[in-house]
């Protein structure tokens, strides 16, 4: 069959891209740049890549020849107030420009939502499905609760409070029940409902076969990880303090804490159908599925992350555009140094960050993260998805990587921590020198007041961490 399928750099259609691909279908992936591909799609003959943002789709050219579409776009973690609007419009401009095709069916993945009272984010997805309705194609909505897996929120967000909590004094919502699904069996549900005319026109829900409170699914998270954790919970904790709380335990941002506070008040059951056997999977148990993301993780098979998408709204426009260090009102840090191994020093570069540091005064850098996590910035906890590979659109700690360029030998990061200004780090390879530069744009008088009074630490950090990638130890 031939797929458009859109979020092709997110969570979950980065996954189910691949699986399809496997399934022998041609995809056609939107995304909002084109210079942010994924590799392991980028490589396969059988997708093609077209630029769209749903947002402003005037432009957009979709193919009238596609068979079926797939709706994967959510807008949960970003800034804006009003998130649900954002979605509401992207699914009507989707629908707009489906409808002109010849697709038969559009399969979307949602929320549970059988709850009397629903959440912010609930009822935007309960909004995203009605839009999405129409006479032109047979809508199939798969309706999911927490989804476990490898680089999902809700794994690395309970892997946080697990492991680094031996007591812990939680809010009453941890007492909400729900029904976790591994991210295997969401992908299932997802590729296995492709072209199933009984569920045209139709919404189910998917869920594992347990429910689970989150109490339960910690003190579960724990026994894998063969940890002994103690918890009690207290109804003083306002959504406002347990959305800190979650947000200084975890590497999740402040607006994505809301986002979840506000949702873990509702419990999330899913009501029996038989979606199981007409798709024929039989879902896997909370343990089982947490057992199987840490094999993924120990063995660096992380194919996606929640934390790939871009922070908050950083950049409106495409991360192309930021590729080119600017030039004019900025401060700069150039270093230049020769290199005897140009093989291990991209190595060395392309390690950079995450569990592998910085290189140089890791404790500076911890405390620059510590600092930031205060502001309400995204300190060092996202890490990256992978050791020792880099792609556009990754993030990486308090960074977010906009070039990883091997053939040009040249690697651009771009700031995400909280600053008076806009920072830029590159390192690039010019035959055997290695040139490391820290551009700085500020902003106002406290941006200029800020660089000045970071530029003594640069003496050393900046240094060390230069002559940590070219010379080998």
């Amino acid at each position: 069959m031939r797929i458009l399928i859109t979020g092709t750099t997110g969570y979950i259609a980065k996954r189910l891209a691949l699986q399809l691909i496997e399934q022998k279908h041609e995809l056609i992936c939107c995304v909002r740049d084109l210079n942010r591909i994924p590799d392991e799609l980028k490589q396969s003959s059988r997708c093609s890549f077209i630029k769209v943002d749903f947002l402003e789709p005037e432009v957009a050219k979709i193919p009238n020849d596609i068979d079926a579409a797939y709706y994967l776009i959510h807008s949960m973690a970003t800034s804006s107030q009003n998130f649900e609007s954002l979605e509401e419009r992207c699914a009507a401009n989707f629908k707009q420009l489906v409808s002109k095709t010849a697709c038969k069916q559009v399969i979307y993945l949602s929320g549970i939502v059988n709850a009397e009272t629903l959440s912010k984010h609930l009822n935007s997805r309960l909004l995203v499905e009605d839009t999405l309705k129409s006479d032109s194609y047979a809508l199939t909505t798969f309706r999911a609760g927490i989804i476990v897996g490898s680089g999902s929120a809700s794994f690395e967000i309970i892997r946080d409070i697990v492991e680094k909590l031996p007591f812990m004094i939680t809010p009453k919502w941890l007492n909400t029940k729900t029904q976790p699904l591994a991210i295997r069996d969401v992908l299932t549900f997802l590729s296995g409902g492709l072209g199933k005319t009984e569920l045209y026109n139709k919404a189910f829900d998917i869920f594992g076969p347990e429910i689970l409170t989150y109490k339960e699914m910690l003190l579960q998270f724990a026994e894998v990880r063969d940890l002994k954790r103690y918890i009690v919970t207290l109804p003083v904790l306002t959504p406002k303090l347990s959305s800190y709380w979650l947000y200084f335990v975890t590497s999740t941002s402040f607006q994505l804490a809301a986002a979840l506070v506000d949702s873990m008040k509702v419990e999330v059951i899913g009501k029996p159908s038989t979606i199981n056997q007409i798709i024929g999977v039989e879902p896997m148990d909370y343990k089982s599925a947490v057992d199987l993301a840490f094999q993924k993780t120990e063995q660096n098979a992380v194919i996606s992350s929640w934390k790939d998408a871009v922070s908050s709204g950083r950049f409106k426009d495409q991360l192309s555009k930021h590729i080119e260090l600017p030039k004019f009102g900025c401060f700069r840090d150039t270093r230049q140094r020769t290199i005897k191994d140009e093989k291990f020093t991209l190595y060395k570069i392309w390690s950079i960050g995450g569990r592998n540091g910085w290189y140089s005064f890791n404790g500076l850098w911890r405390l620059r993260g510590y600092m930031d996590k205060i502001f309400g910035g995204v300190g060092l906890r996202r890490g990256r998805r992978h050791d020792t590979n880099l792609e556009a659109g990754d993030p990486l700690d308090f960074w977010r990587v906009l070039l990883a360029d091997k053939e040009e030998k040249r690697l651009l990061l771009f700031a995400e921590m909280k600053l008076p200004g806009e920072a830029w780090l590159e390192f690039k390879i010019v035959g055997d020198q290695l040139y490391q530069t820290a551009v700085f744009r500020p902003k106002g008088l406290w941006g200029r007041l800020y660089w000045y009074l970071v530029l003594p630490f640069h003496a050393f950090v900046f240094s060390g961490m230069i002559n940590a990638l070219a010379n080998k130890s």
